[in-house]
């Protein structure tokens, strides 16, 4: 038997859970961006209402929003700092009123922050899971 390293364990473990069915944030969703030339990390925030089929859309048109595409959409509210910190803390503690409202999805967006953080300090390109 072949036995797994660590890495693989845990990326295992990750692929099982990103396969199950999550509600979406009702407050919105947000989109991270790195600008390597001002060592900066950038979140849009994007409303969005959630339909009877627990499918994002456009406020405005009511039109499920896509995930793939080229979105036109407006962010409601744009952070930008130099750190996951930073930014985890102008997300939830400075800019009312609250662009969150679901704990799972504030640990995805911790987590996310911190891989973009990685991202930006390494010289790697940033993906957004």
């Amino acid at each position: 038997m072949v036995q797994k390293n660590q890495a693989q364990v845990i990326n295992d473990i990750d692929e099982n859970y990103s396969q199950r069915f999550i509600q979406l944030d009702p407050k919105g969703y947000f989109i991270i961006k790195l600008n390597s030339e001002s060592s900066e990390l950038i979140v849009e925030h994007f409303s969005n209402d959630i339909n009877e089929n627990g499918i994002a859309t456009d406020p405005i048109t009511g039109e499920p929003i896509k995930c793939t595409g080229i979105s036109k959409r407006t962010p409601t509210k744009i952070f930008k700092g130099k750190s996951a910190k930073e930014l985890g803390i102008k997300i939830t503690e400075e800019n009312p009123p609250l662009t969150i409202s679901k704990l799972d999805h504030a640990l995805y967006l911790g987590r996310e922050l911190q891989k973009a953080e990685d991202c930006l300090i390494n010289g790697k390109p940033y993906i957004q899971d």
